[in-house]
């Protein structure tokens, strides 16, 4: 019997393997890109976060490659997270057959990477940096690379990876498959596209720069001597799931998290100082709910597949009105409502305007009822309504807009 997945060309196996693990309907990006990448095209896909777009490389790959033989396929990402999670997708996903999947990153040993390598595997997920050095190491060859992913470039291009990754890209058959996901695609990302794809189909979902619809959001403005105290007001008087607490520091986030715990809250935290051991325990623990709140800097904000956040709550606005949709893209997902807090002191007016702007939307101001405020500027009644009149702006400006 056809099935929504196998109408798109999968293998009745496969689409069965799939059904079985609760997918019922592909998302927009899985209907669209899953048929091009089964002919072989390259492809350049972009799509909100929580869209499933793991599974729209993964399936048709999957297939392709069919049955164990050499190391054919190479999925690049730009944190050892979501190279994690992309190695874990694709052992459930191919746990019908007898293809060989495996990972490499930084930050732990060699012994079991070069143990797997050695053994012989079919699909890598890897952070460039590790991946050079097994290169250079000769432990492993990407000679007979079939497929090409490349994940999340607009993030490999904000951490510096883009020269490693051109040295990755030359090493691999000319003859590839290449598959490029990105949420923008600013000029240096553009110039590696073309050198990197031939004739690539284009499948987007969704305005780039818009923030998914089933998310509310609210701006608190507060002084910030004030900020921690607003939060643990909201956080008592908020019905929540899971809340994601994003910050821009590190050191912001490790004192977040001592005060939140010290007020009776578990709390896991995710930021670059930490251990990779100490990381994947945050993210477990909050994913299975033995953490009901996660502090965490822009190293959680892409990707990371995060399921069930009811609340995204930026205690520090983010500079950049790209980071604030991905920061918010952790709730909302997958048709869930969710809703997204941000904290706004009048040091981050300017940089609140560029949400709005960027995201082509006023966003409202709210005051907490009760709460013993410090008069500030930002409460004044015309500069709110001036703040919320500037939000809707010509999409044409909205990027130039983003960034100062």
């Amino acid at each position: 019997m056809e099935t929504a997945f196998s109408a798109l060309g999968l293998s009745d196996a496969l689409a069965f393997a799939v059904q079985e693990m609760g997918y019922v309907q592909p998302t927009p990006i899985q209907a669209q890109s899953i048929p091009v990448v089964l002919t072989g095209r390259d492809l350049i896909g972009s799509a909100q976060t929580g869209t499933g777009k793991t599974a729209a490389f993964a399936l048709p790959i999957i297939q392709r490659l069919a049955a164990h033989g050499n190391l054919r396929c190479l999925i690049l990402e730009p944190t050892r997270e979501l190279a994690l999670q992309v190695e874990e997708a694709f052992q459930k996903f191919a746990k019908f057959t007898d293809l060989r999947v495996t990972i490499v990153y930084g930050g732990v040993g060699y012994g079991k990477q070069n143990e797997d390598l050695r053994r012989g595997m079919d699909i890598l997920a890897a952070t460039p940096g590790r991946l050079l050095d097994h290169l250079e190491q000769g432990n492993c060859s990407l000679d007979k690379i079939d497929i090409l992913v490349l994940d999340e470039v607009d993030r490999m291009l904000d951490m510096g990876f883009l020269p490693d990754v051109r040295r990755i890209v030359q090493k691999t058959p000319a003859s590839r498959q290449t598959l490029f996901f990105t949420a923008t695609l600013p000029p240096e990302i553009a110039s590696l596209a073309s050198w990197a794809l031939r004739d690539p189909a284009t499948v987007e979902i969704g305005r780039l720069h818009s923030a998914a619809e089933t998310v509310s959001h609210a701006f608190y403005p507060v002084v910030a001597s004030q900020k921690f105290d607003l939060l643990q007001l909201l956080l008592e008087q908020t019905e929540f799931k899971s809340i994601l607490i994003f910050t821009r520091t590190r050191m912001g986030a490790d004192r977040i998290a001592h005060r939140l715990q010290a007020k009776g809250h578990t709390v896991g935290v995710m930021h670059s100082d930490r251990s990779q051991r100490e990381r994947i325990e945050a993210l477990d623990g909050f994913k299975s709910g033995r953490f009901e709140v996660l502090v965490a800097t822009d190293i959680a904000a892409r990707g990371l597949d995060i399921a069930g956040v009811s609340h995204v709550i930026n205690y520090d606005v983010p500079e950049n009105a790209e980071d604030y949709v991905h920061r918010i893209g952790r709730t909302g997902r997958a048709n869930n409502t969710g809703d997204a807090f941000t904290l706004v002191t009048e040091e981050d007016v300017r940089d609140a305007r560029s949400i709005e702007r960027y995201m082509g939307l006023g966003v409202e101001r709210k005051k907490i009822e009760g709460f013993p405020y410090i008069y500030s500027a930002l409460f004044d009644d015309k500069a709110l309504a001036e703040t919320a009149a500037a939000a809707v702006k010509p999409a044409s400006r909205l990027h130039r807009g983003a960034r100062r």
